[in-house]
């Protein structure tokens, strides 16, 4: 009796994990399969994130997929959040510059770039597969200042030709805008200088990226007595870029841009 009992505990348990274990999903939909999606977005989860990263380099000490890990990590956050919202596969291939001759980033071995209206049908052809399948609320997340204006370019044209229908694209410019304003202003607040903060694989940048994945910056490159510059695509100075410093950023980018989604989307 007692073997029988203890039999039947080990049972409860391992049909209690197996139902937890179910019961956890992703909030990014290759993580899904196409029947978990559609009853996901029967009960209610109709908003998509369209996570926008980029291919480009960040200088000797950060890794060329610095835009791609940042804002899947920072959509998933998004997404829990908010609560009603899943997460596309992340865009890689965008707009960095000339490839003959090369200009901006594509002077650096690693930088992918694309057309922008090549960009632009990527973008507006995720947009109307989403619109096919009943998401309601399509979010452009962009990591990267380049194509920000091709994403309102897209959302207004899908806008005005689905004017009649429920589906609204978010081209929100609140997500990329943190990263140049608040974000700065915080880093200031705290007795960095504009120099060190930079613009492009400065202290701003690297900080963000060690408090999301530290595994993509090259600490060794960080030591003082490495310059970094222009020549090695670095706009700032990475050199006291902490995970803490990050953090900050973090925090500001994913509250302000839920803040941003709900005003947009609105009651459903």
């Amino acid at each position: 009796m007692l073997r029988f009992l203890m039999l039947l505990v080990c049972f409860c348990l391992v049909v209690a994990s197996a139902a937890s274990a179910q019961s956890a999903k992703s909030v990014f939909i290759d993580e899904l399969t196409w029947t978990e999606l559609r009853d996901l977005m029967r009960a209610g989860e109709t908003t998509i994130l369209i996570p926008i990263g980029g291919t480009e380099q960040s200088g000797p000490d950060m890794a060329l997929g610095k835009h791609n890990v940042r804002v899947k990590a920072l959509s998933e956050k998004i997404a829990s959040a908010l609560g009603n919202a899943l997460v596309a596969p992340v865009i890689a291939y965008v707009p960095e510059g000339g490839v003959n001759p090369p200009t901006a980033h594509m002077r650096f071995p690693g930088t992918i770039t694309v057309p922008d209206d090549v960009f632009e049908k990527t973008l507006e052809y995720a947009a109307r597969s989403f619109k096919l399948h009943g998401f309601r609320d399509i979010v452009f997340l962009g990591d990267h200042g380049g194509y920000q204006t091709d994403e309102r370019v897209v959302a207004d044209r899908l806008n005005r030709e689905w004017a009649k229908t429920p589906v609204r694209v978010h081209a929100l410019s609140e997500y990329y805008q943190v990263t140049q304003g608040e974000y700065v202003q915080a880093l200031r607040n705290k007795g960095y200088s504009t120099a060190e903060i930079g613009t492009h694989a400065g202290l701003a940048d690297t900080s963000l990226m060690l408090a999301i994945d530290p595994g993509m910056v090259r600490l060794d490159r960080l030591s003082p007595d490495i310059r970094l510059g222009p020549s090695d695509g670095v706009y700032g100075d990475p050199h006291k870029s902490t995970a803490e410093l990050g953090q900050i950023g973090v925090d500001l980018i994913v509250s302000r841009t839920v803040e941003a989604i709900r005003k947009a989307v609105g009651p459903r």
